[in-house]
């Protein structure tokens, strides 16, 4: 791959939920992703990283457990009944986490790095053909998600991440110019 090439699959990549939940991603690709997020830079070699990989009917205890959440914290009625079917969106959604850290240098540490295995992860996706969403989890809902994803206690997660081929293409979105300070 040239750098051209890579500043392509970089300009190209969209957040799409246009995604046909019937077709199914092979475990293989979805193993490639995941891997994807360990090769993320690391502060002192931690692999903070935590990934539970959710299909068929766990999409709905997924959803379950999030709107629970949200009805007790007294949510929208309308809203927290859409979040029960809301992960059914995606053949395959990626719940990623970051380990608690032993100071919160540690925990920043360990979530930058995280997030740079989640792009990881998208980019490699894209570059595969399919479509994808990074979604963060609920306000009040990562308790929950821990519990259900089994991490460690005390992790933080970072998104929830809707993985699907494609069933049409997201429109193209303009970025403006990156403020950028140069100092000599």
């Amino acid at each position: 791959m040239t750098p051209d090439d890579l500043i392509g699959v970089i300009r190209t990549r969209r957040s799409s939920l246009l995604i046909d939940p019937a077709r199914d991603v092979t475990s293989d690709v979805v193993s490639q992703l995941c891997e994807a997020v360990q090769w993320a830079p690391n502060h002192k070699r931690n692999w903070p990283a935590q990934l539970a990989v959710i299909r068929g009917e766990s999409r709905s205890a997924l959803g379950a457990a999030i709107a629970d959440v949200m009805r007790e914290q007294g949510e929208d009625g309308q809203k927290v009944e859409k979040t029960r079917t809301k992960y059914l969106r995606a053949p395959v959604v990626i719940a990623a986490a970051s380990a608690h850290g032993d100071s919160e240098q540690r925990m920043r540490e360990n979530t930058y790095s995280v997030a740079a295995g989640i792009q990881n992860m998208l980019l490699l996706a894209h570059n595969i053909g399919l479509s994808c969403l990074w979604g963060s989890p609920a306000t009040g809902a990562n308790d929950a998600i821990v519990g259900l994803c089994q991490f460690t206690p005390q992790s933080q997660v970072l998104g929830l991440i809707y993985v699907g081929w494609p069933s049409s293409e997201p429109t193209p979105v303009e970025r403006p110019p990156i403020r950028v300070t140069y100092l000599d």
